[in-house]
């Protein structure tokens, strides 16, 4: 077990709003990667490629994303909290630890039930 102090978080790095992705080589706590703001959704990407990005999302509760698609596979891993997903018209109810694959083209949203954190992580090959 890795001792508290080990792991970086938006407390334990030097400058939090100058960073924008995850440095190389540092053990993370992903939930503790990002923060919640009353009434807002907050989002902070951790990788960014030509073949896909992760991007982490922590949403206040009763905050969302309207309905919308999207032409690649993403999948959303809820970190903590509690989400309402739609999928094609479809409610699933997903809590900290559960993931869905979202496929390309099938209509979504996605609604915080209380606040929840999730990463996405989005294919584009």
């Amino acid at each position: 077990m890795r001792p508290e102090g080990e792991y970086l978080s938006l407390k334990t790095m030097t400058n939090p709003s100058k960073s924008k992705g995850l440095p190389g080589g540092q053990v993370a706590r992903a939930a503790e990667f990002i923060g919640y703001q009353d009434g807002s959704v907050v989002s902070r990407e951790l990788v960014k490629k030509p073949t896909g990005t992760v991007t982490l999302f922590a949403f206040d509760e009763g905050q969302g994303l309207s309905e919308h698609t999207a032409p690649f596979d993403a999948l959303v891993q809820v970190l903590e909290g509690e989400a309402e997903i739609m999928l094609s018209g479809r409610s699933h109810h997903l809590q900290g630890g559960e993931m869905m694959l979202l496929p390309a083209g099938q209509p979504h949203a996605l609604k915080a039930i209380k606040p929840f954190k999730m990463m996405l992580t989005m294919i584009r090959s």
